[in-house]
């Protein structure tokens, strides 16, 4: 029975890192007024990305990112990544290539931002939520509350096993 309640939790959290993926992006999409003001959505023609690159950028790579500040592809590659990390993971299907991208995308908001932590000195979320994407990746949490073990039976994962 305990090991079944371990499974729940696990399929829990891979759902809320799922939510939290797809959350920026509908909120990124409509504006809805929480981390993107209302009126100021991508649907609104809004870079999503344009106001972090340009002025939330610290660090030795500051320079780097606030050039890509802007940029259509830019914009396009951080929404979908959003969408489909997050739809993955909500799903519980193809989260091997979902984690990988994820954890690609929290080393490039890290080092966006490459300031000690402000809470901690060396440790916060764009650390630890890469190493609970690969754990929950790794364990198989998408069988738990999602459609994981489904999808890893079906032909076309069996053939390429990468999209587990």
């Amino acid at each position: 029975m305990e090991e079944i309640k371990g499974k729940y939790i696990w399929g829990l959290l891979r759902l809320g890192m799922g939510w939290i993926f797809f959350w920026a992006f509908i909120d990124k999409v409509f504006g809805l007024g929480f981390a993107t003001p209302a009126g100021k959505g991508w649907v609104d023609g809004i870079s999503p990305t344009f106001g972090f690159l340009k002025f939330a950028v610290k660090g030795p790579f500051a320079e780097f990112y606030q050039g890509l500040a802007g940029n259509p592809t830019v914009d396009w590659l951080f929404m979908m990544g959003c969408l489909l990390i997050g739809l993955s993971f909500i799903l519980g299907i193809g989260m091997r290539i979902a984690a990988y991208s994820g954890v690609l995308m929290y080393i490039l908001m890290y080092t966006a931002g490459f300031m000690p932590p402000v809470h901690n000195p060396f440790l916060d979320e764009h650390i630890m939520f890469p190493i609970l994407m690969l754990g929950l990746m790794k364990i198989g949490a998408g069988q738990w509350l999602g459609f994981g073990k489904w999808w890893q039976n079906t032909a076309l994962v069996q053939k390429f096993p990468i999209l587990k």
